[in-house]
């Protein structure tokens, strides 16, 4: 299938290389231009004009961007000229009710839609093993799949349309908490004294062991957060959460509300752009 990326930040670039390394990449698109020249000196893919553009030369599209109306901003253009029986695949962090939007414009051209957020970090978009849980239609991912396949290690089918996004919603809420719940150990070992860089070692060999300890533990305790997942957009990412949670009864989220405190704290100082270990700016002794 022909494919085309719409955003090529440090994911979208990441699953565009990717793709092209496998055979797929038609063209490609990004607000800052910049961008998209630099991708193409890469790749001798031609930078489509804008997403009207791209869709018009594209059997899949997909679309990498960071928030809700940005996603409504290119289905809309998407929509001017995008061919019957395409696929749109959107892999960006926004609300289930922003999906169903989306799959309602396409669906107007008769075009099929998939939200399909990932996750794995920046280390997953380069190596194309992240994991990607979708939203829509079986036969349309059974379409894409192969494609689909280039970016993502894994692909879960989730259920209809918004069911990605739900999902995604779960993945961030656990990642705040393995955030909190790491910071704050490896703030209470250094304010004991111990050899940080041999606690990190020894525990991730544990029950206690986890992904985010093996790729940020040592980075953060060296307060090197360059790497990684951008403290502004998880805390958009939870401000999602949080909006969704109000739709349902008895679900509060506690740690949400004090992952958000700590991020808008941070947001503040300047460090939005810093990994979400930077958490521990606030925690280390």
């Amino acid at each position: 299938m022909k494919t085309g990326v719409i955003g090529l930040g440090a994911m979208g670039s990441g699953m565009a290389l990717n793709l092209h390394k496998a055979g797929h990449l038609q063209t490609l698109w990004n607000r800052t231009p910049g961008k998209a020249k630099a991708l193409a000196g890469q790749t001798n893919v031609i930078p489509a004009e804008s997403p009207a553009d791209l869709a018009a030369e594209c059997d899949l599209v997909i679309i990498c961007v960071s928030r809700d109306e940005d996603v409504l901003e290119m289905v809309e253009q998407i929509a001017l000229s995008v061919n019957s029986g395409a696929i749109v695949a959107d892999t960006s962090t926004v609300s289930s009710e922003t999906a169903k939007l989306a799959a309602a414009i396409l669906a107007k051209k008769d075009v099929a839609f998939l939200d399909c957020p990932v996750s794995g970090g920046v280390e997953g978009a380069k190596s194309g093993t992240l994991a990607m849980m979708v939203g829509g239609d079986p036969e349309t991912l059974a379409r894409a799949e192969a494609v689909l396949a280039s970016i993502a290690g894994s692909i879960t089918l989730i259920g209809p349309t918004g069911s990605g996004q739900a999902c995604k919603a779960v993945n961030q809420i656990m990642c705040a908490g393995v955030n909190q719940g790491v910071t704050e150990a490896l703030a209470f070992g250094e304010a004991m004294g111990l050899d940080m860089a041999k606690v990190v070692d020894v525990v991730a060999k544990g029950a206690a062991g986890n992904w985010f300890l093996d790729h940020r533990g040592k980075t953060m305790l060296a307060d090197d957060n360059k790497i990684g997942f951008k403290l502004s957009l998880h805390h958009k990412d939870l401000t999602i959460c949080k909006a969704m949670a109000k739709d349902l009864d008895n679900i509060s989220l506690p740690l949400v509300n004090q992952t958000l405190e700590h991020y808008e704290l941070l947001m503040d100082q300047g460090y939005g752009n810093e990994d979400i270990s930077a958490v521990y700016r606030l925690k280390r002794p």
